[in-house]
């Protein structure tokens, strides 16, 4: 008979295992997005995992910088894919945009491109990513919502353009990357900012939270 006590033993190192792997992918995202140079004993330190446990699962560095970034190219789909079920075409477009500056997505473009090698199947899914873009801003201008001369590819500045905007607190970070998405989707819609529309998003940054940044 199966030994209840080792089964339970091998279940609990396997929930463990799974922890620290997303612990360990978790804080190579927030470090590596912080300083791309970083080494990887600061993703472990930040991990609370020792070095040993990180190497056993990633051969190094690029290797984690892979899966951060592939991790993030799965997300795209996927909020690509339940954006595209709204019915309205405009709808699904702003909600898609949303949803990728909300995930803050594109700050992995903006911080980490060019520093590893992509594999065959992150490529595949990058070519579905901007197939998935395509239809999201094809039915975005079918919806007659969308000005004619907007590309698909105008979607990746403008999240990286809204990737740009950081702060030390997170939450004023989001709220400020809504108010500016908010604002250039203003200027995409044929049909104008409603008059009786919501106001846009959080509050304009201050002179002292854009100086803050520039000091030591």
């Amino acid at each position: 008979m199966p030994n209840p006590a080792k089964a339970s033993g091998s279940s609990g190192r396997r929930a463990q295992a799974a922890r620290n792997d997303s612990a360990i992918v978790d804080a190579a995202r927030a470090v590596f997005l912080d300083d791309p140079k970083a080494p990887v004993s600061a993703v472990a330190s930040r991990a609370g995992v020792g070095i040993s446990a990180l190497y056993r699962r990633y051969g190094g560095k690029e290797d984690l910088l892979r899966q951060v970034c592939h991790d993030g190219l799965r997300r795209y789909l996927t909020e690509a894919q339940e954006s595209l079920a709204e019915e309205d075409g405009w709808q699904a477009f702003t909600s898609f945009l949303r949803r990728l500056v909300d995930a803050d997505l594109h700050s992995l473009t903006v911080h980490l491109a060019g520093s590893f090698a992509p594999t065959p199947e992150m490529a595949a899914d990058a070519a579905r990513a901007s197939e998935l873009a395509a239809l999201v801003t094809r039915r975005a201008h079918e919806s007659g919502r969308l000005r004619a001369d907007f590309a698909a590819a105008d979607i990746v500045l403008i999240l990286e353009g809204c990737a740009a905007v950081r702060f030390p607190d997170p939450e004023r970070a989001r709220l400020l990357r809504r108010r500016y998405l908010a604002l250039q989707l203003d200027g995409l819609d044929t049909a104008g900012p409603a008059a009786d529309g919501p106001e846009l998003p959080g509050r304009p940054a201050s002179e002292e939270e854009l100086s803050r940044r520039w000091r030591s």
